[in-house]
């Protein structure tokens, strides 16, 4: 078995849902039931990249197909996908426009599935002692100074002030994802100015009062206003949301295939957009997809 760290970048709102909803939101996102963390489930990522795989290697890196209830597959997939959770979440900012925002323990999850697929050069976990303080890197464009040439960084309606002490640690952290995420040096430059760690609790908070959550209509044919019950609310990822998984390659003796083989084509595939969850027909769900090796 080996394993590949897998980054995947929403470049529109991603809805990744669990069918209906039973409170205010008709349409809600999956979340983990203990965290409450959002993430992309890894039979989306699998169905979606098995449709864009060509006929000659479908079979053998997804496995054989199973149309019927009384058809058996005659051998299992040569990958494996993790759920792809949460790394980064974008929260609208007063300065910088928007910040791509984390927390201790989601970077601590991040470094223990990093180490599955066998990159042990993460920097230390970070800490962060009081939920009103922030970490921001050194050349952060999310800093407004207030009184006495002071700084607060201001997220949604929250104001945090920035610890100052640790800017060297979120430089390594934000440098390393900026790196591994964008080929483009102006995207790397743009996530470091706009990388910062909240504690727990903060963020848990954001996760729920910063997901995009949008009224959606159904128009009657004759009278071409709203149908009556034709009204419900469905929740997404806003667009810049940054989550993270791992794809295992796992290959069977039927398949003939290496692990060399799952990960090229797997490569292949997702060198151009690709589209995970439901509403593509809006536009939802156009995402980029990066692995990255040891």
């Amino acid at each position: 078995m080996e394993a590949r760290l897998a980054f995947v970048h929403a470049l529109s709102p991603l809805h990744a849902g669990t069918g209906q909803g039973i409170g205010v939101i008709d349409l809600p996102i999956a979340r983990e039931k203990a965290t409450g963390i959002p993430f992309l489930p890894g039979s989306s990522v699998k169905g979606s990249l098995r449709d864009l795989c060509d006929t000659a290697n479908q079979e053998k890196i997804f496995g054989t197909a199973n149309n019927t209830a009384n058809q058996t597959m005659e051998h299992a997939g040569s990958v494996q996908f993790s759920d792809q959770r949460l790394l980064l979440l974008p929260i609208r900012s007063l300065v910088g426009t928007f910040a791509w925002v984390t927390s201790p323990y989601i970077l601590q999850r991040f470094v223990r599935d990093a180490k599955v697929a066998g990159i042990n050069n993460l920097p230390a976990n970070p800490t962060i002692l009081e939920e009103t303080s922030c970490l921001v890197t050194t050349t952060s464009c999310l800093k407004h100074k207030v009184v006495n040439n002071n700084s607060k960084v201001f997220l949604e309606d929250l104001d945090l002030t920035p610890n100052d002490m640790n800017c060297d640690k979120t430089d390594i952290w934000a440098k390393w994802i900026a790196e591994n995420i964008f080929d483009d040096t102006e995207w790397q430059d743009m996530l470091k100015a706009r990388f910062c760690i909240v504690s727990d609790d903060l963020l848990s908070f954001l996760l729920e009062t910063a997901t995009e959550v949008s009224a959606r209509i159904v128009i009657d044919d004759k009278t071409k206003t709203a149908k009556k019950g034709g009204l419900w609310y469905e929740e997404t990822l806003p667009t810049e949301t940054i989550l993270s998984g791992l794809v295992i390659a796992n290959p069977t003796k039927k398949a003939n295939v290496s692990a060399t083989d799952v990960f090229k084509t797997i490569t292949t595939i997702t060198n151009k957009t690709v589209q995970f969850g439901g509403k593509a027909t809006v536009g939802h769900g156009l995402c980029s997809v990066k692995l990255i090796n040891q």
